[in-house]
């Protein structure tokens, strides 16, 4: 049986004016500031009004360690959003918004698919609203501003060879990871080493998701660390005078962005910091604001659980005092056999036996999820080729880890058949067992927290940091930095920093390669393995297959 493509089905989409998704949380026409007719902004005077509403339940989606069988974390978080509106609830979706780096690489979009998707989906994996621009145009702005303030005498005394602020651009291209700037003589500065990150990885970034109004984003803009003197002490953003024009640049994209799923339900997309090198998340703006209009907010982290999740719970949550009332982790059989061994091209074939052997990797991240004090609940994500024998199998392994796991089929039927998926979800919210807490206090040393990270979610033996590492982590912790939560940047395909090695392994060690303070965002960066914070394309990029047809349509995005 042929079924139509993610772009087919979005295009069918009944799409309805936003004004009247806005209206379903209270939004009214006034506070809504258009994107043509399927989106908007929400104005930043209308989420100040809705401050003294009583919160919603929040609702984690994650998921196991990403495999090229799939997943569907964000189809899962869709599709329970509309299921939890087809059983009567009132619910809002909350998610990233996609980079163009990966959508021409590899990756693909990143609103979902099948019959649970977020619409228009071209625009949202494309330019969207330009919030991606706008923190692209503001990380630039200071960069030009760190150099002309050098090249115009250097009062603030920067050491040229200390400037750790890099430069970004929002597309996959490895050329850019280490350049030599400012050639070509003296009228175009002082030549030296820098880079480019991709703009998700941007500190901006960050701090665009993390910040709570514009007072707090200008603030969070005006301390990050941009250079060090010669004397080792900081330079900060604010010294160079930037951040008041950064926060300008940034007004607009500071205010959260809705749209809609297939079924006309509310969605905010806002944000979108990479899990594997950055935090993972979409905007505490926006779900803080989601959590005042909706009973029920249903979000998502990136990748694994043991990336996107930690992170959502010991640095988002952790900032912004939120904390979910249940963890909903995504799992599929196809994954589960990948992780027992069985190839990619044998996954259609039944091995029940394989199934068993890869939910190892299901296991842990559910163990991890209820050490954070949260009840779990497991999605799995329906495929065609599953047989039910191995639904079985997963159904019944979970049972033996304490949580229950409910076959959805949502990419199929939509909210149909995710409508089991959000019964068992509420049912387990109102039980009231959550307890969350993160899982190390804010007083722990930082290398402390690297390691309990890497022992505790990874399950290594340790966090390898040389010398140099923990002499940089002692400092910071002298200038005032120790309180801050840790950002682990590391491979999203296995718990180990060797992406091929599935499973749950044990007997491995984390090494920990560089550290970067992010003063402004709130946390350190821990750079693990050989993680990139500049991606490149594979060999054959999914830009290659992207155009437009005659009809003027875009072809070959997802």
């Amino acid at each position: 049986m042929a079924y139509k493509t993610d772009i087919q089905i979005a295009r069918e989409a009944s799409k309805r004016p936003i004004q009247e998704i806005g209206a379903k949380l209270g939004i009214g026409s006034d506070d809504l500031l258009p994107y043509g007719h399927d989106k908007a902004k929400v104005s930043q005077s209308f989420i100040n009004s809705v401050q003294g509403n009583e919160n919603g339940k929040l609702i984690l989606v994650t998921a196991i360690n990403p495999t090229p069988a799939g997943e569907g974390k964000t189809t899962t978080t869709v599709g329970l959003g509309d299921g939890l509106n087809r059983i009567g609830k009132k619910a809002a979706v909350c998610i990233r918004e996609a980079s163009l780096g990966p959508n021409f690489g590899m990756k693909g979009g990143a609103a979902g698919g099948g019959y649970a998707q977020i619409v228009p989906m071209e625009e949202m994996n494309l330019h969207f609203t330009g919030d991606f621009h706008a923190i692209t145009s503001a990380h630039s702005l200071l960069s030009a501003m760190i150099d002309n303030h050098i090249y115009w005498g250097n009062s603030l005394e920067i050491d040229t060879r200390r400037v750790v602020w890099r430069r970004v651009v929002d597309m996959n291209d490895r050329a850019l990871r280490q350049i030599t700037a400012s050639l070509g003589g003296v009228a175009n500065g002082f030549p030296r080493e820098a880079g480019f990150d991709i703009t998700v990885a941007s500190e901006v970034m960050a701090i665009l998701c993390l910040a709570k109004d514009l007072a707090d984003l200008q603030e969070r803009l005006g301390a990050m660390i941009v250079a060090y003197r010669r004397d080792k002490t900081p330079v900060f953003a604010r010294d160079i005078k930037a951040h008041g024009a950064m926060t300008v640049l940034l007004k607009d994209a500071m205010q959260p962005n809705i749209v809609q799923t297939l079924e006309n339900n509310p969605a905010f997309v806002h944000g979108g910091p990479f899990a594997n090198i950055a935090h993972g998340c979409n905007s505490v703006i926006a779900t803080t604001t989601a959590l005042k209009l909706a009973d029920y907010v249903v979000t998502e982290a990136g990748f694994g659980a043991d990336l996107g999740a930690e992170k959502f719970l010991n640095i988002k949550c952790r900032k912004a005092g939120l904390a979910p009332s249940a963890v909903v982790v995504v799992a599929t059989v196809r994954a589960m056999k990948m992780n027992g061994g069985v190839a990619k091209a044998d996954l259609g074939e039944e091995n029940v036996d394989a199934v068993k052997n890869g939910c190892a990797n299901l296991g842990r991240h559910i163990e991890n999820m209820k050490s954070f004090g949260v009840p779990v609940v497991v999605a799995i994500n329906h495929f065609v080729t599953d047989t039910d024998a191995e639904v079985q199998a997963v159904k019944d392994y979970v049972a033996t880890q304490g949580s229950e796991a409910v076959l959805s089929r949502h990419w199929e039927l939509g909210s149909e058949g995710s409508a089991d998926l959000a019964t068992k979800v509420v049912e387990t919210i109102e039980k009231g067992e959550s307890n969350f807490a993160p899982i190390y206090p804010d007083d722990m040393s930082l290398a402390d927290k690297i390691n309990m990270i890497a022992t505790k979610i990874y399950r290594a033996d340790s966090a390898q940091m040389d010398q140099k590492i923990l002499n940089q982590l002692k400092d910071w912790e002298e200038q005032g930095y120790g309180n801050l939560p840790v950002c682990m940047a590391k491979t999203q395909y296995s718990f180990t920093t060797d992406p091929n090695e599935r499973g749950a392994p044990t007997g491995f060690d984390i090494p920990v390669r560089e550290v970067r303070l992010s003063a402004g965002a709130g946390f350190v960066v821990a750079i693990c393995g050989e993680i990139m914070t500049m991606p490149g394309l594979p060999r054959v990029p999914s830009a290659e297959s992207i155009g437009l047809n005659d009809a003027g349509e875009v072809e070959g995005l997802f």
